[in-house]
């Protein structure tokens, strides 16, 4: 096919041209418009579901619309991935296909007792003892203790025969003391620092004032990579191919871009005062920031470079001072990366004597199990179930999800909130786990997360019982939110890869639960799931010793500790060069852990109040 077309997407008001037989999943793209697409476009999740309004495209044909329900495809739903344009087009992008106001995580915790910042600012003086001759001036950097920091001949040029005033900017991200800046003036006052999040779904950045550890302003948006799918191994599968690789760079990059935008308008700070940035990413986010191929980390127990990755802001095209060092926190093995290393700073358990657990439920699952003299960690295909993906009604936490359950044991009447306080679009991660675990509670799923047919809200559905939390009437999108026979299949996945990959760690070191003291739970899930719930549904043991901690975005204030302390910086990889690493896909214990946590809540000796 050859020509153009021009598609129009509503309610967004956005036309788009796109070369005839594109899907309409590429428009959407082009556009620049965020939409679910866990899948990454392959046709499985079906979340990309657009409304076709006039023109010419094979929406209704067989694959277009497999697996949508009768009444979609009444109102001409289709799948936007298996839609092709083949003409001028206008779709409507309906309200539960849309990431809209979502709820991002940005509470962080700054672990800095001392602020030593690897970039300084310095006013300089020069004492002329031969206006002549270079080498007879004296520079003096005020307020400056180390080794003289290397320049260029340029530089010194410029400072040494420049009239009156001016100000230098020092670097050490190199490993040694370097200028990359030199202002008229007295700029001492203006020196930023950039702390980073990139995650598989979300960009959360903070802005620092480097001379006082100050926080001046927090932005986030989602990563425009989602739209190219959710999961890592679909990524992985896309950046294989140079056009993949370069467009998934570009996603990540223009997400950190458009925090930058945010952070720079709210504290009204010119982007190229922000001379230092620290990025916390799970190893194929920084693979594919870096635009590297990852496709070797599909191969288990590979060993990859656990050492930090330094590289200038101006080759990247992040839209701070182009002579800034990015300073990525070092990966420790291909699925536990610098958003690990950076939980750990935060827990402070490479110092703690007792024996700590982290916990990290996202996208994908990192467990790390030790303390100051060992730490051994996992990474387990939680998949995004925790999230709200990869089910039925599920989305992310944004307006309108359904975000804690309750179900009434003997009526079996059902209760709800939702973020914002809209009618439900959906249910996100800790809906479905507080949903889950009401469920077992009502005798609605037996231990085997079998929904129980007979039991009120329970009816026959096309793959077998589904339980209706709240009826179409009563949503924002007119029809029912439940849960499926395939998404229980589909979480209790989730829980038994999570509870299993923890079990792989407890019995390769011999610790049972009462010897864990302390437990950090990180990211989102740490934040916003009901702790007792979790335990309740058997995504967790029971540990009955140990202290809770929610440390929120735990990544993010790892990066910003290594933004206010070169000492953080030096933890950050001796952390990754220490931690044992214990790839499950060839672990033989980890089918067995994983069998057990099958059944709700899981071992008997995980779960000693429950027997």
């Amino acid at each position: 096919m050859t020509g153009t077309c021009e598609v129009f997407f509503s309610p967004m008001g956005k036309t788009v041209t796109v070369a005839m037989g594109s899907s309409v999943l590429s428009a959407i793209q082009k556009a620049g418009i965020l939409v679910e697409s866990i899948c990454g476009g392959k046709g499985e999740c079906n979340k990309c579901r657009v409304i076709h309004v006039r023109g010419d495209c094979d929406a209704g044909a067989p694959a277009t619309v497999r697996g949508l329900t009768s009444q979609e495809v009444q109102k001409n739903y289709c799948r936007a991935c298996q839609t092709h344009i083949l003409g001028d087009c206008e779709f409507i992008i309906p309200i539960e296909s849309r990431t809209d106001s979502p709820k991002i995580l940005q509470n962080h915790h700054e672990s800095v007792s001392e602020l030593d910042p690897a970039v300084t600012k310095h006013r300089v003086a020069i004492t002329h003892t031969d206006h002549h001759n270079l080498a007879h001036r004296s520079i003096q950097l005020e307020g400056y203790r180390g080794t003289r920091p290397h320049m260029t001949r340029d530089q010194l040029q410029k400072i040494t025969t420049g009239c009156g005033e001016c100000t230098v900017t020092i670097t050490r991200s190199g490993g040694f003391p370097e200028v990359i800046r030199i202002e008229d003036g007295d700029t001492t006052a203006r020196n930023f620092g950039l702390a980073i999040d990139l995650g598989t779904t979300t960009v959360v950045g903070i802005l620092v004032d480097l001379n006082t550890g100050r926080v001046c302003a927090e932005a986030s948006v989602l990563n425009q990579q989602i739209t190219h799918g959710e999961e890592l191994l679909t990524r992985i599968a896309m950046a294989k191919s140079e056009t993949g690789r370069i467009k998934l760079q570009s996603a990540a990059i223009d997400s950190i871009n458009a925090v930058i935008r945010q952070l720079a308008t709210v504290s009204g700070t010119d982007s190229g005062d922000i001379c230092d940035a620290c990025i916390a990413c799970n190893t194929v986010m920084t693979w594919l920031l870096l635009g590297q191929d990852p496709t070797r980390l599909e191969l288990a127990n590979v060993e990859i470079s656990r050492e930090p990755r330094v590289v200038l802001a101006g080759a990247l095209g992040i839209a701070i001072n182009p002579d800034a060092r990015v300073f990525c926190l070092p990966d420790v093995s291909r699925f536990v990366g610098g958003d690990a290393v950076g939980n750990v700073l935060t827990s402070g358990m490479n110092h703690s004597g007792e024996l700590t657990l982290i916990i990290d439920l996202g996208t994908n699952g990192e467990v790390i199990l030790g303390n100051a003299d060992w730490m051994a960690s996992v990474s387990c295909a939680s998949g995004p179930a925790f999230e709200g993906a990869g089910i039925s009604s599920g989305m992310r936490a944004m307006r309108g999800a359904i975000d804690h359950v309750t179900i009434d044991p003997g009526t079996g009447a059902v209760a709800w909130t939702t973020i914002g306080g809209a009618k439900p679009r959906g249910i996100c991660g800790s809906g479905i786990i507080d949903a889950a675990a009401a469920m077992v509670a009502a005798g609605i799923l037996d231990f085997t997360g079998r929904i129980v047919s007979g039991k009120p809200g329970v009816r026959d559905g096309p793959d077998g019982p589904e339980y209706v939390l709240v009826p179409g009437e009563k949503t924002a999108t007119g029809q029912d939110i439940m849960i499926t026979k395939n998404d229980m299949a589909y979480l209790i996945d989730s829980k038994a890869a999570a509870c299993g990959a923890i079990g792989v760690l407890m019995n390769k070191y011999r610790v049972g639960i009462s010897d864990v003291r302390h437990v950090f739970l990180a990211g989102a899930f740490g934040a916003y799931a009901d702790i007792k719930k979790v335990v309740e549904f058997g995504i967790i043991p029971d540990f009955v010793n140990a202290t809770v901690h929610g440390i929120g975005n735990g990544a993010l204030s790892g990066a910003c500790a290594t933004i206010l302390s070169r000492k953080k910086r030096e933890e950050a990889a001796d952390i990754a060069r220490r931690m044992v690493y214990i790839d499950l896909l060839v672990d033989a214990d980890f089918i067995e852990e994983y069998a057990a946590a099958v059944y709700i809540p899981g071992k008997p000796e995980f779960f000693p109040r429950r027997i």
